[in-house]
């Protein structure tokens, strides 16, 4: 049975081309960057030019690129030591209600810790109102954080509009770019970005690396000590192999940006207008401002964990929004927060499209959905 991926928020394939520039780096380059000599030196050089790759492409200087272990680590880093590094300046920091848990779970730990943390609405389409955030702005307010696009239901966010509102109030902004990075353009400086996370596995990188930008000036500390790497940031000896994969996949990712967008665009759409023709479907976020390959559903009297097992016997990778453990079912707090009863979050697939997917995999999707979905309906107890 040919099997189709279609869960590439969750993760990407490595690209063979990742894989090629990252092998001289285990077994050629493979010295300490901090060593003087030359299997040091080789290091180093890989290190800086993959940092000045990953600047250039989102408008950077190579000195604001801060290597990390992904998009969790550079989440947790901006929002703490911008929280711990500027205390005396205030107490206050600004999110959304359907961020990441990386940056939720953060906030919820700094609320424990005496910070105040306020947490925004957003519309029935997933989008923050700038509105909101400068009328949120206090005299104690030192962080914003709004992620660039939502990882479930793919709406981007006025980015734009809230780096503007943040620097004339001279508040620091952050913004998780982990869905966005590599898929859609960023400039950090039209966008008034002070920090940013991204992380290599989401646009056909290798695991376990990624990085957060950091804009000379920011007053931020260290969430890592010790031998001082990584301007002083993020201590501990750097991953060669996954910063040179990175790189490379962040030069193969902006080469092809337009045409990807084009094509993930015209799959999404496709998937979209067919699969709206289900009788209980409903299309969940922004129906125009969305991530090109993120087309996330809600059917009607189903569980998304079902029709998710039933795909997979299929033959498709797709994901859902519920999250179900031995003592709860708990739906997915991005499509509570957009308005959907529990019931009909429950029943949400998330397919998202990457460069491998074709025509036919969305003409075989369409044709076994609307099946699936008619089954389990026969066999739901939510009739």
């Amino acid at each position: 049975m040919k099997r189709i991926y279609m869960d590439h928020a969750a993760t990407t394939r490595t690209d063979k081309e990742v894989v090629e520039a990252m092998l001289p780096c285990f077994t050629e380059i493979f010295g300490n960057a901090s060593s003087l000599h030359a299997f040091g030196r080789a290091a180093k050089e890989v290190l800086e030019k993959s940092r000045e790759t990953i600047a250039k492409s989102i408008g950077a200087r190579a000195e604001e690129i801060i290597f990390t272990s992904g998009g969790t680590e550079s989440d947790n880093m901006a929002i703490k030591e911008i929280a711990f590094s500027n205390r005396d300046k205030g107490n206050h920091i600004i999110t959304s209600s359907i961020e990441h848990h990386a940056v939720l779970h953060t906030c919820e730990f700094l609320e424990k810790m005496g910070f105040k943390v306020t947490y925004l609405p957003v519309d029935k389409d997933g989008l923050v109102n700038p509105n909101d955030v400068k009328k949120a702005i206090t005299n104690k307010t030192i962080l914003v954080s709004i992620m660039h696009a939502n990882n479930e239901i793919g709406t981007i966010e006025p980015i734009k509009e809230i780096g503007k509102i943040c620097k004339k109030h001279q508040v620091y902004f952050h913004t998780d770019a982990v869905q966005t990075f590599g898929k859609i353009p960023i400039n950090v400086n039209k966008m008034k970005i002070d920090l940013l996370s991204a992380s290599a596995h989401k646009l056909y990188g290798p695991k376990g690396v990624g990085f957060l930008f950091v804009r000379k000036g920011t007053h931020i500390g260290s969430l890592m000590h010790g031998g001082g790497h990584e301007y002083g940031l993020r201590s501990g000896t750097e991953n060669i192999p996954g910063i040179a994969g990175f790189a490379k996949a962040t030069q193969i990712a902006v080469k092809n940006m337009k045409q990807e967008i084009k094509k993930e665009t015209r799959l999404r759409d496709n998937l979209i207008n067919n699969l709206l023709k289900i009788k209980g479907s409903r299309l969940n976020g922004h129906p125009s401002l969305r991530l090109p390959g993120n087309a996330n559903f809600s059917f009607s009297g189903i569980e998304g964990e079902s029709l998710v097992i039933h795909l997979d016997m299929q033959g498709i990778a797709a994901s859902t929004g519920s999250a179900c453990s031995t003592k709860s079912l708990k739906p997915s707090h991005v499509l509570t927060a957009i308005g959907l009863k529990p019931e009909m979050a429950h029943g949400s697939l998330r397919l998202t499209i990457g460069k491998e997917n074709t025509e036919k995999d969305i003409e075989y999707a369409l044709r076994v959905i609307p099946e699936i979905v008619e089954n389990l309906r026969k066999i739901s107890p939510f009739k």
